[in-house]
């Protein structure tokens, strides 16, 4: 497959342009795009908002290659705190333009970071070369055969397994994810070799554009991030534009059971036909549709239309098994690429490795049990994965009792997506609710609180609670939870604090 390196075969939009024949200054603009040196060793990189899932990630990117790094975040505690400072990587919990001193050669900042951040303001003051992560991330996608993985919801879950498979089948791959990977020793980050590059790629504020793909998995596509995109189809136009980038004889992986992804499939079928489309899942057509699902407690199996073999995951939740047929797909798709062939050995192999991984970072995450209690942890901040992994629970653990902590994450899709977040707790038998957990990318405008969270989630469901401090939360549990009873902490706030706490303190 052709591997592009070369801006002047970009494409933009539904449309093939040389742009050669752009007008002058838009040629310009493309034609500066920031590149990263071609050797990062020894070059010293400072990161402001290192403690970012994506950030912290490309940060082991960058040690792997040599690099010096350095940072600086908030002051509150993250999970990928523990990561850096695995890592030895030195950094500030506050901003600060002396932060910036004259050792420092390269700023990397998170796109939650603007000009009103000091150490922005000094790089740019000293002359400093800046990029924001995605750029960065680009630049490092066009040096290799690369594969991004997108969807509004899936595509954490969806990386780690690609890059757990190929681990086990010895492609020559690197892999970078938005979250800690217990099969990859608890890093962010896993290096099998530089033929290939599996990496999460996002679609806020259109960032994934920067990503160079020679195939795509697409898992997701329905409303989000409404802080930028106006509406459905604001983000759908993005995803199509994404899908454009692929070369002629690239591969578009799809969910054939999400609207969106199907979608977004069919509208490129009719403006690209140089490149393959390879459904996944329940409604698919070819080798990866999912035939047969079981999920019993302990252990979610299903089947392959194209193989004549069953595999297996210790992880609840049908939407696992559908990242990993996407996660399957994409690494049977490159070893049919090398000409390897797809023999029981190799479906043997995959089995192994599938059956080896255990979950992300805040992503179902298994905490412990203590006293019969079993404390869990989860990403989960979109109405949909909420109620997906609900039900995964429920199934995969039937005679728990299910208590889900919920904080939602930023006041613009509480507000957007109100009635959808109080429709997701179905599947819980007990809801506790926090306030609001607030971006560092949006101000509060006052339209919406927890509190309305909660007077609506009250219409859907018998026992809810609102809580407005983690201490009335904590002496709630310690009051109500049982032997039997699964306690998980969910969203993309702080709450997952309550949980931990609870576990250490039990």
């Amino acid at each position: 497959m052709e591997n592009r390196k070369c801006d002047t075969d970009r494409r933009f939009g539904p449309f093939s342009i040389a742009i050669e024949t752009l007008p002058f200054p838009l040629y310009i603009s493309f034609m500066s795009r920031k590149r990263l040196p071609h050797t990062l060793k020894d070059l010293h990189i400072h990161m402001v908002g290192i403690k970012g899932t994506g950030m912290a990630a490309f940060a082991e990117l960058l040690l792997r290659r040599g690099a010096i790094v350095t940072g600086s975040d908030r002051e509150e505690k993250f999970y990928t705190d523990e990561i850096l400072q695995r890592l030895g990587i030195p950094y500030n919990e506050h901003f600060a333009s002396d932060h910036i001193d004259d050792s420092v050669q390269l700023v990397i900042h998170s796109s939650a970071y603007g000009k009103e951040n000091p150490e922005i303001q000094a790089a740019e003051s000293g002359n400093i070369p800046l990029m924001v992560y995605t750029e960065a991330l680009g630049y490092i996608s066009t040096l290799t055969t690369s594969f991004g993985i997108a969807g509004v919801h899936g595509k954490t879950t969806t990386t780690a397994l690609a890059g757990t498979i190929a681990g086990a089948v010895g492609l020559e791959a690197s892999v970078l994810v938005g979250s800690a990977v217990p099969t990859f020793d608890g890093f962010s980050t896993a290096y099998f070799g530089d033929k290939y590059f599996i990496a999460e790629t996002c679609e806020y504020k259109r960032h994934f554009l920067d990503f160079e793909p020679s195939s795509i998995i697409l898992t997701s596509i329905e409303p989000d991030h409404l802080d930028y995109f106006k509406d459905y189809d604001d983000i759908l136009s993005a995803y199509l534009e994404y899908i454009d980038l692929l070369p002629s004889g690239g591969d578009l992986i799809y969910c054939s059971d999400d609207k969106g992804a199907v979608e977004a499939a069919d509208i490129m079928k009719k403006q690209r036909t140089d490149i393959h489309y390879i459904p996944y899942g329940i409604k698919a057509a070819g080798s990866y549709r999912i035939e047969k699902s079981d999920e019993s407690e302990g252990l979610s199996t299903f089947r392959l239309a194209g193989f004549d073999r069953d595999f297996s995951l210790k992880i609840p939740g049908k939407h696992l098994i559908l990242d990993s047929a996407a996660a399957i797909a994409l690494v049977i798709r490159t070893k049919e690429r090398e000409n390897k062939p797809i023999d029981p050995f190799l479906l043997e192999t995959i089995s192994k490795g599938l059956l080896s991984f255990s979950g992300t970072k805040r992503r179902s995450e298994i905490l412990g049990e203590v006293d019969g209690i079993l404390f869990m942890d989860d990403y989960a901040h979109h109405p949909t994965a909420i109620k997906t992994t609900l039900e995964g629970l429920k199934k995969f653990y039937p005679r728990r009792r299910l208590i889900v902590d919920f904080m939602s994450h930023t006041y613009s899709r509480t507000a957007a997506l109100l009635d959808d977040f109080s429709r997701s707790f179905g599947a819980a038998d007990l809801v506790l609710l926090e306030e609001i957990y607030g971006s560092a990318r949006e101000v509060y405008n006052g339209t919406v609180t927890g509190e309305d969270l909660f007077m609506k989630t009250k219409k859907h469901n018998q026992d809810v609670y609102y809580f407005k401090d983690f201490s009335e939360t904590e002496k709630f549990c310690r009051e109500n939870l049982r032997k039997g009873d699964l306690f998980i902490t969910m969203g993309a706030g702080n709450n997952w604090q309550i949980g931990k706490n609870l576990y250490n303190e039990m």
